[in-house]
């Protein structure tokens, strides 16, 4: 695990994004949607920035290194929760495969979210929350991105 595990992601994207329309609510409709990213190196590499566009929001994402505990820390916000940046998730990498893992709130829940990253030329970023403290987990997010 090095401050280079999402070298691989720095550059411009197309995204294919598939996604349960209510997350908060549980729900069990999936929607597709195209959006535009942007990710660049930050803080001599150590970090990186990235900007999400889809036709009706914005989101932003910073993901650091942490060295002396050799983890990553990921937060994101976004236009539909204007002012509110989420919990940081931790982890890291294993053979192009990273696992991140936190606590949030949606929907009025306490739920644990988990993030899988398969890195690549056409990385794979799958999001996942647990309502049971982390036994069982329910994808809720699929993002394929190709590069512009």
């Amino acid at each position: 695990m090095s401050e280079h595990d999402f070298d691989f992601l720095h550059g411009r994207w197309h995204v294919t994004n598939r996604k349960i329309a209510d997350i908060a609510g549980r729900g069990r409709d999936w929607v597709e949607f195209s959006s535009k990213a942007e990710v660049r190196p930050v803080l001599g590499g150590a970090a990186n920035v990235d900007s999400l566009h889809a036709d009706d929001w914005e989101g932003f994402t910073l993901r650091q290194y942490d060295p002396a505990r050799r983890v990553w820390r990921i937060w994101w916000a976004s236009t539909r929760a204007p002012g509110h940046l989420d919990p940081p998730l931790e982890g890291g990498f294993t053979d192009g495969h990273g696992v991140f893992l936190g606590d949030d709130v949606v929907g009025g829940q306490a739920v644990k979210l988990r993030f899988d990253w398969t890195a690549g030329e056409r990385p794979v970023w799958r999001q996942s929350f647990s309502h049971d403290g982390g036994d069982t987990w329910e994808e809720n997010w699929v993002m394929r991105f190709e590069r512009v």
